[in-house]
């Protein structure tokens, strides 16, 4: 950021990742019949396995180097049918009510399952059965597939451990948290301790605090401290789990267990688990970058000034789409420029009686901050044109936002 500098973040030193292995992959590059036949035959509700492989597509990796990554493990067994997705960070497991015949598994391509279950008419009872020359037969009505697949011995079995930290948590609490901190989570790999946010009960208050940053934004978000997690250590979720439990727990109602340790997390919520490694990192004191002495308070409408940030931006051209900010008694003046000598600016009314100042932000940034203000109305607390801003919802004080100037 031109000018000035971003957050201070503690820097530390890219550590090697290791990759959890039970057993060698088949050496292929490609799909081939397995050796062993595990016979396999059931009978499943369309709408109930399209569901749970919509779930396994944000688990499965499309482009690797290792072809059975690319599958979703199915085992049938008593009544129910289990399906498997992994990255070898992250695994998924669901089980889905199933009319099971015959015990067995196999592993798929799991877009290309998904593909044709999607496209199948709703309603339908869709039979899954292995067949001897080791495809999987998917059939309903008229419609016959028969899927090549890979030997369900090679897939990665799911990390096991002790995760001795144990609680529950309300679904929707869990989702608010990560929801309102994970636009700030930053892209940048080389701080690989950002990319992903940090969850840990926070000292003195009783509360369950979700942190993400970037080093230009800072996103914290916190609920009352669930029973049982006092003791939780300080972790990092990567990124890629704050999206899929986001996604998961839509419309889940009720608690949803927690488990961790220090290197792992299983939450485990209406018949799906999802296991995942945590960020192996030192998260920055974040409470350093909050300032406390911003002494000068704007309140404004939130929707209103987010739409006056979005038309302004439009004629900049810069990467950044910077926004001044010129504040006033009873107005914000908002404007931008480009360096094709196009600008704009428009006018929002705010309560504020201080002094005036101008302060610039960068458009997107402050405009992600915006979206997450549920209330009417968002405080905004300034000390400089060149110090962080504080913003806050006025309805809801349990989540706040932290924005580091720009200079225009």
């Amino acid at each position: 950021m031109p000018g000035l500098p971003a957050f201070p973040v503690l820097e530390i030193p890219v550590g090697s990742r290791a990759v959890l292995m039970d057993r060698p992959f088949p050496a292929s590059d490609g799909h081939q019949k397995v050796d062993r036949v595990w016979p396999m035959k059931l009978s499943i509700e369309r709408a109930a396995l399209l569901k749970s492989l919509g779930h396994m597509q944000g688990i499965v990796e499309r482009r690797n180097t290792i072809p059975i990554l690319s599958n979703v493990l199915l085992e049938a067994k008593g009544d129910a049918l289990a399906l498997t997705a992994t990255d070898l960070d992250l695994w998924m497991v669901e089980r889905v009510e199933a009319a099971v015949e015959q015990d067995g598994g196999t592993t798929v391509v799991a877009q290309t399952l998904y593909d044709i279950v999607r496209k199948l008419p709703d309603g339908s009872q869709i039979e899954l059965a292995l067949e001897s020359d080791g495809r999987l037969l998917v059939r309903t009505g008229r419609s016959r597939f028969h899927l090549p697949c890979l030997d369900r011995e090679d897939f990665p079995v799911v990390p096991d451990g002790d995760l001795a930290h144990r609680f529950d948590i309300g679904a929707a609490d869990l989702r608010r948290l990560l929801e309102k901190t994970r636009f700030a989570i930053s892209t940048e790999e080389t701080r690989y301790y950002l990319t992903g946010v940090y969850l840990h009960a926070a000292e003195g208050p009783g509360t369950l605090r979700a942190v993400a940053t970037d080093g230009h934004r800072l996103a914290r978000a916190e609920i009352a401290l669930p029973k049982g997690a006092a003791a939780m250590p300080g972790v990092i979720v990567p990124r890629k789990v704050v999206q899929e439990v986001s996604r998961l727990t839509e419309g889940v109602d009720g608690e949803i267990r927690v488990a961790l340790s220090d290197s792992k997390v299983r939450i485990e919520f209406d018949g799906g688990v999802l296991t995942s490694k945590l960020i192996d990192g030192t998260f920055p004191d974040y409470e350093r970058v909050i300032p406390e002495g911003n002494d000068k308070r704007v309140e404004v409408d939130a929707l209103t000034l987010r739409a006056a940030i979005d038309r302004v931006s439009t004629v900049s051209t810069e990467k950044s789409r910077s926004v001044k900010v010129a504040i006033s008694k009873g107005k914000a003046v908002l404007s931008a420029s480009s360096s094709e000598n196009a600008s704009a600016t428009d006018e929002v009314p705010i309560d504020y009686a201080g002094d005036g100042l101008e302060v610039g932000f960068n458009a997107r940034y402050l405009m992600d901050i915006l979206d997450e203000v549920d209330g009417e109305t968002a405080v905004i607390l300034l000390n400089d044109a060149v110090s962080p801003a504080v913003v806050t919802d006025r309805e809801d004080s349990s989540a706040l936002y932290v924005l580091m100037p720009m200079r225009v």
